[in-house]
């Protein structure tokens, strides 16, 4: 069994690496030597709608971009109740059937899931999911928690690896469209509140997307919720 002191002392080989890229490569890297699973997929994820994103998969096949998955977390029950309660979760036999989605399957012969959440403080902005296991694997609740340490251990790391200056240069528009968006509502309905048109709407958004540095509305708003600016 993994010790806490261990997963501490592994995690915090971590804060050497500068590139995020290759952080995110160590994080699932070293997720594997510390845990008996045999793949990770790396996921993040936006209260917006509840949605998860792929990032990376880890596997003995290789790294391999996964940016064509999205979910909305909330069919996924195991998944849901990880994020909702902060929590490893792991589920097996029938109960995988019932809980787990098909795109965390790549063998026929999977019939388990293993859910991590990446936690900052009390926001979750991703999560890991392993659904092979080495063999004579025991998840059980001893390392439910230390998978658990993981995730918040790997949320300050993230933390302290990312400027966060890249926040603070957004507009007062650019933050209040953001803002706006995670409430869900939609372009015109912001236009018509902001009294300004869709097409201003639109480019606050774009502009937004670019300073934040992420991939899409759904990203931006997950990133402003890790860092606090929204809440």
């Amino acid at each position: 069994m993994t010790s806490d002191y261990t997963i501490q002392q592994a995690i915090r080989n971590l804060e050497k690496v500068n590139n995020h890229e290759e952080l995110l490569f160590k994080i699932l890297e070293v997720f594997m030597d510390l845990f008996p699973v045999k793949n990770a997929y790396l996921l993040r994820y936006s209260p917006l709608g509840c949605i998860g994103e792929g990032i990376i998969l880890l596997s003995s096949s290789g790294l391999v971009h996964i940016r064509e998955m999205r979910d909305d977390i909330r069919s996924l029950p195991i998944i849901w109740s990880a994020i909702k309660e902060r929590s490893a979760k792991y589920v097996s036999g029938i109960e995988y059937f019932k809980q787990a989605g098909c795109k965390y399957i790549i063998s026929s012969e999977v019939n388990s899931v293993l859910v991590v959440p990446l936690c900052i403080g009390s926001v979750v902005f991703g999560y890991i999911c392993s659904s092979e296991f080495k063999d004579n694997a025991n998840i059980n609740e001893r390392m439910l928690s230390s998978c658990t340490l993981f995730g918040r251990l790997i949320g300050k790391v993230i933390e302290s690896s990312t400027n966060a200056s890249n926040t603070t240069i957004l507009s007062h528009r650019e933050l209040e469209v953001m803002k706006r968006i995670s409430c869900g509502e939609s372009t015109k309905e912001m236009a018509d509140i902001m009294d300004i048109s869709e097409l201003t709407v639109k480019q606050y958004v774009k502009t937004g997307i670019k300073k934040l540095g992420v991939q899409n509305r759904a990203h931006g708003v997950a990133e402003l919720f890790r860092k606090g600016i929204l809440s």
